[in-house]
C-alpha cells in the first residue's frame, strides 16, 4: 500500500513543488554533512553522515527529529553491538551470525518502524569493514550524530513542509465532486442503463476513498505543525473545518445507496422494476437540486461563514429540492409493493441527503452543518 505522504503528492513523474523542494534539500543535507564529516573531521567512514541526513528529510519537522532518535538508536545498538562481538570472538563470521540474530529480532520488535534495518545494515557495515576499534566505533556515532543533526535543521530551517495546501484541496473537492455525480444522474435518469448505474455507483465509492483521503491529510496537515519553527513565516491556507467531514461523509453513503438502488432497478437479473418516468423526472430535479446545493456549501467552506450569497444559494437550492421531492412522493400512492419498493428506496434515499444538507434550526447567520 502506498505511504499517506505518497497518496497526498502527484506521481513522481509529475514532480509538484513540494516534491522538488523536498528534494533538493535532502541532497543538500547530505553534501553538508559530507563536507562536516569527510572534509573538516576527515572522518574515516564519512557516509554515515549523508547516508543518516537524507534519510532524515522528512514530510514533516515532528517526523524528522522522532525518526532522528529512532535512527540514532539503531545505528548505535547495531554498531556496539557488532564491535562487542567483534571483540570477543575475534572472526568476523562468527560475530555475524552471533550479532545479525539479534539485530534482525531487534529491528522487528522495537517500536522504531522503518528505523529497525539500521541496527542490521550498520552491524554488517561494521563488521566487513574491520571498523570496530575504539575509535572507529567513536567516529561512527559521531558521524551518525553530525548526519542526523544537518538532517534535522535543514527540514526544519528551509521551506520548513506544511501541507494545508493539500488539505484544503482535498477537502474542496468532496462537495464537487458530489455536485458532480448529482448532476451526471439528474442528466441521465430517464434512459439510464446497467453500465451506466454501475459507473455511477464507482464514482459513489470514490467519494468515500477521497474521504479517506482527506483523514489522512489532516493527520499530516496538523503533524507539519508540530516542532515547525517557520509555520509563522509561511504564508498557508487554513483548511475547511473538519466539522464538514461527517457531512459529506454521510453524502457519500447517501450517493452510495442511492446508486446502489439504481442500478439493480436498472439490472435485468434483479426483481426491482425500474422507478417509472415521471417520477424519475421529479427525482432528476431533486438531484439537480441538491447538487446546486453542495456547490454552495463548497462555496461557504472556502469563503467562510460570512458567505450570505452562497447561504441563500444552499437554501434556494434546497427548498426547490424539498418540493421536487414532495412531488416524488406524491406518486408514492397507489403504486403496487414491487414498483413502490424501488421509488421508496431512492425518496428515502434523496429525503436523508437533503436532511444531511441542511442546516441546524437555530443556527441564522451562521450555516453550520448537521452534527
Amino acid at each position: 500500500m502506498k505511504s499517506a505522504l505518497t497518496r497526498l503528492k502527484p506521481r513522481l513523474r509529475h514532480p509538484d513543488h513540494y516534491q522538488v523542494v523536498q528534494s533538493l534539500k535532502a541532497a543538500a543535507a547530505a553534501i553538508i554533512a559530507w563536507a562536516l564529516t569527510g572534509w573538516w573531521l576527515a572522518a574515516p567512514m564519512a557516509l554515515m553522515a549523508p547516508w543518516a541526513a537524507v534519510a532524515l528529510v522528512q514530510g514533516t519537522v515532528y517526523r524528522s527529529v522522532r525518526t532522528a532518535v529512532q535512527l540514532v538508536l539503531m545505528i548505535s545498538t547495531g554498531t556496539l553491538l557488532a564491535a562487542a562481538a567483534a571483540a570477543l570472538t575475534g572472526n568476523t563470521m562468527i560475530a555475524m551470525v552471533i550479532v545479525l540474530p539479534l539485530t534482525a529480532l531487534l529491528g522487528n520488535v522495537a517500536p522504531v518502524g522503518g528505523q529497525g534495518l539500521y541496527a542490521s545494515t550498520t552491524a554488517l557495515f561494521v563488521l566487513a569493514y574491520g571498523s570496530y576499534s575504539g575509535p572507529a566505533v567513536g567516529h561512527r556515532l559521531l558521524e551518525t550524530l553530525v548526519g542526523a543533526a544537518v538532517g534535522v535543521a535543514v527540514n526544519a530551517v528551509v521551506l520548513p513542509p506544511v501541507h494545508s495546501h493539500h488539505v484544503g484541496g482535498l477537502a474542496a473537492a468532496l462537495p464537487r465532486d458530489s455536485a458532480r455525480l448529482l448532476r451526471d444522474i439528474a442528466e441521465g435518469l430517464e434512459d439510464y442503463d446497467t453500465p451506466r448505474a454501475q459507473q455511477w455507483h464507482q464514482s459513489a465509492k470514490d467519494l468515500l476513498a477521497a474521504l479517506s483521503e482527506l483523514y489522512v491529510g489532516r493527520g499530516w496537515d496538523s503533524e507539519s505543525f508540530r516542532l515547525n519553527p517557520g509555520h509563522r513565516l509561511r504564508r498557508w491556507t487554513p483548511a475547511p473545518s473538519t466539522d464538514w467531514d461527517p457531512v459529506w461523509a454521510r453524502v457519500a453513503n447517501r450517493l452510495l445507496a442511492l446508486t446502489l438502488t439504481l442500478w439493480e432497478a436498472a439490472s435485468e437479473d434483479r426483481g426491482l422494476p425500474r422507478p417509472p418516468v415521471s417520477a424519475l423526472d421529479e427525482l432528476g430535479r431533486v438531484l439537480s437540486a441538491a447538487a446546486e446545493a453542495c456547490e454552495a456549501c463548497r462555496s461557504i467552506m472556502v469563503d467562510g461563514a460570512g458567505d450570505g450569497e452562497g447561504q441563500d444559494r444552499r437554501n434556494a437550492a434546497l427548498a426547490e429540492a424539498f418540493r421536487a421531492l414532495a412531488a416524488v412522493k406524491d406518486q408514492l400512492n397507489g403504486r403496487g409493493p414491487d414498483a413502490g419498493a424501488a421509488l421508496g428506496s431512492l425518496v428515502a434515499d434523496c429525503q436523508a441527503l437533503l436532511d444531511d444538507l441542511t442546516p441546524n434550526e437555530g443556527d441564522a447567520g451562521v450555516l453550520q452543518p448537521r452534527g
